[in-house]
């Protein structure tokens, strides 16, 4: 299995620390009792259940997350590999950030796509098994209370996109009823297969994968999955934050 982890963000909503800080560095204690910065958590679970390449991507203090990078491989001594995407010059935005590392990638594979600044008792290789050849991708979904929304019908297709808030709503097609189809949160986790690279030449050098999605679903399956008793922590929330904070 391979994956990326998107650890380019400035982290605007948890400052101070980040700061002088990269969010991907900033040490947490998990639930599982597992501490540290939350790329080593990230890159020790991807190990332990079975991930053997990894692109990181960089921006916001990004020497000192290549210097973390290498030391953490010097220290564990594990054959996980690991490769930097390097955004220095310019913030690509999640679907840019994917589209630039795939030289780095397996073009033969699907590859996972994981937020660094989510915590959760997602059994990856489990997630992997949902993933369906023929679809484009599968997003990780769950019931959360938040204002953004992903729409799906009831053959959990993507159809749509929606801010509560706002009222804001962008189909992919025809509008479908709302009675006939599902509100889902967004988990930050998600599958690609190969072929969603060869969609994404035409795009900005800038985008957003989610947008990408939405264009894409127009004629790709991008399915959305839900795992019965997955718990999510989105270290992005500083009253979240707070509590695991070491």
């Amino acid at each position: 299995m391979q994956a990326m982890i998107l650890a380019a963000g400035l982290g605007t909503r948890l400052k101070p620390i980040t700061d002088k800080l990269p969010k991907a560095l900033i040490p947490v204690r998990s639930s599982d009792g597992s501490q540290g910065p939350l790329l080593g958590l990230l890159l020790d679970k991807m190990y332990d259940q079975g991930v053997t390449r990894v692109v990181v991507n960089v921006h916001h203090f990004a020497a000192q997350i290549k210097t973390y990078l290498n030391e953490y491989q010097k220290q564990k001594e594990i054959p996980l590999q690991i490769a930097v995407s390097d955004e220095s010059p310019l913030l690509l935005d999640t679907g840019g950030a994917v589209r630039e590392a795939r030289l780095l990638l397996d073009p033969r594979e699907p590859f996972m796509i994981h937020n660094v600044d989510i915590l959760s008792n997602l059994r990856l290789d489990d997630f992997f098994a949902c993933h369906r050849a023929s679809d484009l991708a599968t997003l990780l979904v769950s019931q959360r209370n938040t204002p953004r929304q992903l729409i799906f019908d009831r053959h959990r297709h993507l159809t749509g996109w929606t801010n509560t808030q706002t009222k804001e709503i962008r189909w992919v097609g025809e509008p479908c009823k709302m009675k006939d189809c599902m509100m889902r949160a967004f988990a930050g986790i998600h599958i690609m297969s190969p072929g969603a690279m060869s969609l994404m030449e035409p795009w900005p050098r800038v985008f957003s994968v989610i947008d990408f999605y939405l264009e894409s679903a127009r004629f790709q399956v991008i399915r959305g999955v839900e795992i019965p008793g997955l718990e999510i922590t989105d270290i992005g929330k500083p009253k979240t934050l707070d509590k695991i904070l070491l």
